[in-house]
């Protein structure tokens, strides 16, 4: 992009130009007035690609899931008004989840900000609790440093989403482009070193345990950390659980590898959870879906090892012994170097004990289901997901029972291969996620596991595939109700099914047909595995499948809101 310095150019064209500076391929957006002039200037450009997507909602999941799987900052662009309010739930999603993203907003013009003007809200009031942070550019010539700024804030510390908001005559007017190379904010200074002292103590706390736990979270995939967890589980031969964003983080196919923990995790996981005398948290926040009742967890002593970017996410839920501010990848090479240079070995005896007791918790084999060759079992569906893509596609998902269902039954050997909504839980997600991961991943096989809810949150976007050629598989698990609601109501609300059942379903063949994809419907457990495998030998084709599954099948096992991690419930005979 060729340019004379000395000419001065508009506030579009500025953006525009910024976003290539930052080796930005894509921009997920939808226009409107305020960012026609940053539309004209993209039009004028070819260093990144725009996305026109159908919802601004399906913007910043795309972006969002864009990043996710590949480890970029993902952009999306946005009209003022309601383009920046139908953003809001994917900004949030992204911020539960710290995800690196920068979306660019317009705004009305200055002189017209807070005249209730046409298409004018409060973008920086309304997005502020759901943004890392946000700006309101009212001088073209700040423009360039605050998408350098917002940039740097989204990639560095704990990640999360910026917004930048542009009015529209700011677009318009003229300045001098000059980027610049390199940030510095005096009231942003994040710490990446953890404290030597205190990796020290961690390290010989670690080498006296008797039954210790490593539980990995999502921060150490953000961090890029997973060689070193790997490194770290193998050096120790200490068990390990990965959080619900936690997953491929450590490989699943490793015996130290116990599952999932939490609300639908392993028997073996949470019980190790509960009973380990020294637990080293690493790059995870202890959430409520994770410990279930903070006084359960309490209950028994045990030593607590921390390792986060962030400090305010330290002895937030669960007091810690052991605090270890930083980068996760940067502390865990520190603690990896110290349990070399260690004279100490790992308690031998004590571990072996360990394993034993793991071994039987284990034995329950807690995520069995009873199959069937009457009725598609929603399990059944997953683990032949696995099979037939030999467990190397990119899974995406929307949230509820199919969301569970892919967690434990499709297991991860490798980090930003699982894209889903961890903290907000938000439904919809999963296919412009899938759009996102497939155009970071152009060549990758994409899934995406959703249900007969979720699936219509965001279903216009079958549209946006189509145009850009996107094609992903999706995996409709159909029980033709909001699962998850359903179980707890079945659970806790005896059986009254208030609003929970899906009275009028489309025909979804026809209807992914309708946008010019190919529609399966799949009703017999003996037809699951070649459907599967005629939808992937489709590379070509957005194949829509839809599986008539059991519509009575309950995730297990389940630790009931309230209740403590070792008060599970592993299947309907425990009720």
């Amino acid at each position: 992009m060729s340019f004379d310095a000395t000419v001065p150019i508009t506030g579009a064209e500025i953006a525009v130009r910024c976003l290539a500076e930052e080796g930005v391929e894509h921009v997920f957006g939808y226009p409107g007035g305020a960012v026609l002039y940053i539309y004209d200037a993209i039009f004028k450009q070819d260093k990144f690609q725009h996305i026109l997507v159908r919802h601004e909602q399906a913007a910043i999941h795309a972006a969002d899931a864009y990043s996710r799987s590949s480890n970029k900052v993902g952009v999306a662009l946005v009209t003022s008004g309601p383009g920046v309010t139908n953003a809001v739930t994917g900004l949030s999603t992204a911020y539960m989840d710290s995800i690196p993203m920068v979306v660019i907003s317009g705004q009305v013009p200055t002189h017209a900000i807070g005249q209730d003007a046409f298409q004018e809200c409060d973008t920086v009031g309304i997005t502020r609790p759901v943004v890392k942070h946000n700006f309101l550019v009212k001088d073209v010539r700040e423009l360039a440093e605050t998408i350098k700024k917002a940039f740097y804030i989204a990639r560095t510390g704990r990640p999360g989403p910026v917004l930048v908001d542009i009015p529209k005559d700011v677009s318009m007017q003229k300045a001098l482009y000059a980027y610049p190379k390199e940030i510095e904010m005096r009231s942003y200074r994040p710490v990446d070193k953890g404290h030597a002292g205190q990796i020290r103590k961690a390290v010989q706390l670690l080498l006296q345990a008797e039954r210790p736990m490593i539980y990995g979270g999502g921060g150490v995939i953000l961090a890029n950390a997973s060689a070193e967890l790997n490194r770290l589980v193998d050096k120790l031969g200490f068990p390990i659980t990965n959080t619900l964003m936690g997953l491929g983080a450590y490989r699943s196919s490793s015996g130290h590898f116990l599952g999932m923990p939490g609300m639908h995790g392993t028997y073996e996981a949470n019980m190790a959870m509960q009973h380990c005398d020294v637990l080293i948290a690493i790059g995870a926040r202890f959430d409520d879906r994770v410990i279930g009742n903070p006084r359960h967890f309490a209950t028994n002593p045990r030593k607590i090892i921390h390792i986060d970017i962030d400090p305010s996410s330290i002895s937030k839920r669960v007091k810690v012994d052991i605090p270890i501010v930083g980068n996760v990848k940067d502390v865990l090479v520190e603690l990896l170097s110290q349990l070399e240079a260690a004279e100490a070995k790992p308690n031998k005896a004590g571990l072996e004990q360990w394993w034993k007791q793991i071994g039987e918790w284990r034995g329950r084999e807690c995520l069995k289901y009873q199959p069937s060759d009457e009725v598609i079992k929603p399990q059944s569906v997953v683990e032949k997901l696995w099979q037939v893509t030999a467990g190397d596609a990119f899974i995406t998902s929307d949230v509820g029972q199919h969301q569970m269902w892919a967690a434990q039954y499709y297991p991860f050997n490798q980090p930003r291969r699982w894209i889903n909504s961890g903290g907000l839980g938000t439904m919809g997600v999963g296919l412009p996620y899938a759009m996102g991961v497939q155009m970071a991943n152009p060549d990758a096989t994409v899934a995406c596991v959703t249900g007969e809810g979720s699936i219509q949150m965001n279903i216009q976007e079958l549209a946006t595939c189509k145009q850009y050629n996107l094609t992903p598989k999706i995996v409709l698990l159909n029980n033709r109700f909001l699962g998850m609601v359903r179980q707890w109501q079945e659970l806790d609300y005896n059986s009254r099914y208030s609003e929970s059942y899906m009275d009028s379903l489309p025909d979804f063949e026809k209807l992914a047909e309708a946008y010019g994809h190919v529609g399966m419907r799949i009703d017999k457990p003996g037809d699951v595995e070649n459907a599967l495998r005629d939808a992937f030998a489709m590379k070509d084709r957005l194949v829509f499948m839809n599986f008539i599954t059991d519509r009575s099948e309950n995730v297990w096992p389940m630790v009931k809101t309230g209740k403590g991690l070792s008060e599970m419930l592993l299947g309907s005979e425990d009720l």
